[in-house]
């Protein structure tokens, strides 16, 4: 294995790919590794529509070496350490790897210890998660057999992958039971450490109207603290002003978690990191304030906007343009401006398609209004967004 490269990426999901495609298409002489210890690599968008009963979770999967792009070294191991001083990362078994450049792109941790009780409990007794490939169509399993009762959408008090995936399966769910003449027979509840629905008016008015539709509970500032999977029933802790430590178990017959979620621990205990504990970067160029040789971006990147893959494609031409920039002494000059999308399906054949930037304004891509439920966007989700991954964005075409 060679110790140093000219271009070093640790990680290789959606950011790490793209972005060492694009390069290597600007400049196919590029001596780039990436560093990334998995065997598979996952379309993860889909694993909401496994939920619902019409993906099949197989096409979400390829190899990583089917992906990697030729002209890049997998370097298959993973980081625990950097050391920016010396520009060196240090891999497991404290082999080290030194770097002219560095992009650091390992995406997002899923910490199901955080909530008691959880990791036992996935899989069994109603408790599920679109956030685990295992697990994904076990959803849609308790979906289809539930005939009366109560089911609980959770969405937690940290930042997470896909923001609208712990709602948008609720909306799917309550349009089964709707098509299948149980929905009067269920109570449907979400639990969220969050404040609203979605940031962004326009499109929450429309997200508004599908909870009311659906007699949907909403119940925000709460924090899931334990699953206790025998009992079926979640444990949650109440923040903010009006319901501060207010404990509440609450029963259910099927639940769907979305884990507490943070940058990986190896980059929490970086010396690359901002007070939050995210990889510290300039949010307009994707790179780091302090060490000028490495830029950042994705999910493990303290950008202030919703981690997406969409906010990724518009990031990657950023942080390419901007690296060759510093690699011929040059100033950084493109500009990201905290892009992001979210697909909300709202129902099988119905999706609003929220765009927007770091201010929050809507920045739509269709010549009409986007926060109208359309059968067209959901078309966009579940036929064409899958291929474009696959077969433009990660190959760096897009």
């Amino acid at each position: 294995m060679k110790n140093h490269y000219q271009i070093l990426i640790v990680g290789g999901g959606n950011a790490g790919l793209s972005v060492a495609s694009q390069l290597l298409i600007k400049n196919s002489k590029l001596d780039i590794g990436i560093i990334e210890p998995s065997e598979k690599h996952y379309y993860q968008p889909a694993w909401t529509l496994v939920a619902g009963g019409v993906f099949d979770i197989q096409k979400t999967e390829r190899t990583e070496a089917s992906v990697m792009p030729k002209g890049a070294d997998w370097v298959k191991d993973r980081v625990i350490a950097f050391e920016p001083e010396q520009n060196t990362v240090v891999l497991e078994g404290q082999t080290k790897l030194s770097y002219d450049f560095l992009i650091v792109a390992p995406g997002i941790q899923l910490n199901w210890k955080a909530v008691k009780g959880l990791e036992d409990a996935l899989g069994k007794n109603g408790v599920t998660s679109n956030y685990s490939f295992k697990h994904a169509p076990y959803t849609f399993e308790l979906i289809k057999n539930l005939k009366k009762g109560k089911a609980i959408f959770h969405n937690p008090h940290t930042p997470v992958k896909c923001g609208g995936a712990p709602h948008k399966i609720m909306y799917l769910a309550a349009d089964y039971f709707r098509k299948h003449g149980v929905l009067k027979d269920i109570s449907i509840q979400y639990w969220s450490g969050g404040s609203k629905l979605f940031a962004l008016p326009t499109y929450e008015q429309t997200l508004m109207q599908v909870v009311k539709r659906n007699n949907i509970q909403l119940n925000f500032y709460q924090r899931l603290e334990e699953i206790d999977g025998a009992n079926k029933r979640a444990r949650f802790v109440g923040f903010g002003e009006n319901n501060k430590n207010i404990e509440t178990w609450v029963d259910y017959d099927m639940i769907h978690v979305t884990p507490p979620q943070s940058a990986p621990d190896f980059i929490r205990n970086s010396p690359i990191v901002n007070s939050s504990g995210w990889v510290d970067v300039d949010k307009n160029t994707l790179q780091h304030p302090t060490f000028k040789n490495i830029f950042t971006l994705g999910d493990a990147s303290g950008l202030p906007t919703s981690k997406t893959g969409a906010a990724i494609r518009k990031q990657a031409p950023v942080l390419v343009a901007n690296l060759l920039s510093v690699m011929a002494n040059k100033a950084p000059s493109a500009s990201y401006g905290g892009y992001s999308s979210c697909p909300i399906i709202t129902g099988y054949g119905k999706l609003v398609l929220a765009e927007f930037d770091y201010n929050n304004v809507p920045t739509e891509t269709f010549p009409f209004d986007q926060s109208k439920e359309r059968w067209s966007m959901y078309q966009l989700k579940a036929k064409v967004l899958p291929w474009l991954y696959w077969n433009k964005i990660l190959t760096g075409k897009m």
